[in-house]
């Protein structure tokens, strides 16, 4: 029985914790995921030099359960450059509440992994240009041309 005033978890509002989708079929699981928390730089008033605001967020992607083969190549391509020893860290510190900065962590390697999970574009298709425009080109080439010699023929 629940009392007036008295705060009651719900399972799957925490956005800070729990298992974190990223597309339709690729899950980063709670165990994967390694935290680090440490005071966050800047103006915070009197909590600043007290409270553990900074948030790191730590995952192996290439490890992730659910990837394929092409996937995973395609992760270690994009973010060969991001990775450590083969950790892909993220931080945030922009909020005051170290939760608001889990959360913004948690998004922002949603994104990162979405981004670096996307397909790439498909090749542009050459095309070559159209009658008019290779006669508007020549046309307007010949009369530049024609400008010209009429300012060299002065006496």
């Amino acid at each position: 029985m629940n009392r007036v005033g008295q705060t009651v978890p719900v399972p799957g509002t925490d956005d800070a914790s729990g298992d974190l989708p990223v597309t339709g079929s690729l899950v980063v699981p709670a165990a994967a995921q390694s935290w680090r928390f440490s005071r966050s730089s800047g103006p915070g008033g009197q909590g600043v030099n007290t409270a553990d605001s900074r948030v790191e967020l730590s995952v192996r992607p290439l490890d992730l359960p659910g990837l394929s083969d092409p996937q995973r190549a395609r992760l270690a391509s994009r973010l060969g450059s991001r990775l450590v020893d083969g950790v892909l860290t993220i931080a945030a510190s922009e909020h005051r509440q170290q939760l608001r900065n889990r959360q913004a962590a948690r998004e922002r390697l949603a994104a990162v992994l979405r981004a670096a999970l996307a397909p790439p574009a498909p090749a542009r298709r050459r095309t070559k240009p159209t009658r008019g425009s290779q006669e508007r080109r020549i046309s307007a080439k010949k009369q530049r041309g024609q400008l010209k010699k009429q300012r060299r023929n002065w006496d």
